[in-house]
């Protein structure tokens, strides 16, 4: 979805614009009431395991499906990513892409057949938790410990696809960040089963960009923590700019980047997912930053995969 988030969603403060778009959020809440009792349901002959969440966007469900794809390749598995088509998420195809085989569909259904025909054994969907068509055989929710849950409220009043009592439905929760008691006790609160781990993201290039100024742009959902991973590695961010998630770059915007590089003697830095999206001829003076899921108790997690395998 190619938007710019809008600062109230994340406030823990009454605000106004949340009020006013409340009836749209009660609106869209009935009709999704309906959903999973409209949805044919299908059950697959290999194992599913749906990687999703309930906050809109920035939650690190793409990097965490990659890392899944590994774990199952070292198990002797031959997983593919299963995605519903969007064109605007063509970044994300492009970013698994490099790690294995995607199938795409506007059925997801449809695209897991196809994996199937061609001999995959685990389909990874990334996406899909809100997807009541398919059984699925572990699903994992993803959190950032920065957003959480923003306001609580559901999408426009706030950034919740669901609300946290839709974790009845999932198996393991994934938290982006340090252990957080507060948030854990929440999760528990809905679903008194379900397992909780944590997990980082671990920049494999940064020391590139140390010693270096660096002008560092992101297009994704929540750019602030592309920034913030950048900081904690003591990159000098002599600036930062903000574009909507997913966002296709203009020649336009690209020339302007570059040039306000070169008049502050600095290096362009950005995510991986923006640097897909970018035209071929200016791949050569924009850098990325490649980053991999780190998972605290990742035995375990292994575990918990073997289950259903």
């Amino acid at each position: 979805m190619n938007f710019f988030k809008p600062k109230f969603w994340d406030k823990t403060e009454f605000s106004l614009f949340s009020l006013f778009l409340y009836p749209i959020t009660l609106i869209i809440k009935l009709l999704t009431l309906f959903r999973p009792l409209l949805a044919k349901k299908n059950q697959c002959s290999i194992p599913v395991i749906c990687v999703g969440n309930i906050y809109l966007g920035g939650t690190g469900k793409t990097p965490l499906s990659i890392e899944i794809y590994s774990i199952l390749k070292n198990l002797n598995m031959n997983p593919a990513f299963i995605r519903k088509k969007y064109l605007s998420f063509q970044d994300e195809v492009e970013l698994q892409k490099q790690t294995g085989p995607v199938y795409q569909n506007k059925k997801r259904i449809e695209a897991i057949k196809e994996a199937i025909r061609n001999n995959i054994d685990v389909a990874i969907l990334d996406d899909g938790f809100q997807d009541f068509s398919i059984d699925k055989d572990l699903s994992v929710v993803c959190f950032n410990e920065n957003q959480w849950i923003g306001n609580g409220l559901t999408i426009p009043s706030g950034p919740l696809r669901e609300n946290l009592s839709s974790l009845k439905r999932t198996n393991l929760v994934f938290i982006n960040g340090e252990k957080n008691t507060d948030i854990e006790s929440k999760i528990y609160n809905k679903n008194k089963e379900i397992k909780i781990y944590y997990a980082k993201y671990k920049p494999t290039n940064i020391n590139e960009f140390k010693n270096k100024s660096v002008l560092a742009f992101a297009g994704i959902g929540n750019p602030a923590n592309f920034f913030d991973l950048l900081k904690k590695n003591n990159i000098n961010i002599i600036e930062e700019k903000k574009f909507p998630d997913h966002h296709n770059y203009s020649e336009k915007e690209l020339d302007d980047l570059i040039n306000k590089a070169k008049e502050k003697n600095s290096i362009l830095l950005t995510t991986e997912k923006d640097y897909f999206r970018i035209n071929k001829e200016y791949k050569k003076n924009i850098n990325f930053l490649r980053i991999k899921v780190e998972i605290e108790n990742k035995d375990d997690f292994v575990k918990e995969i073997k289950k259903i395998i």
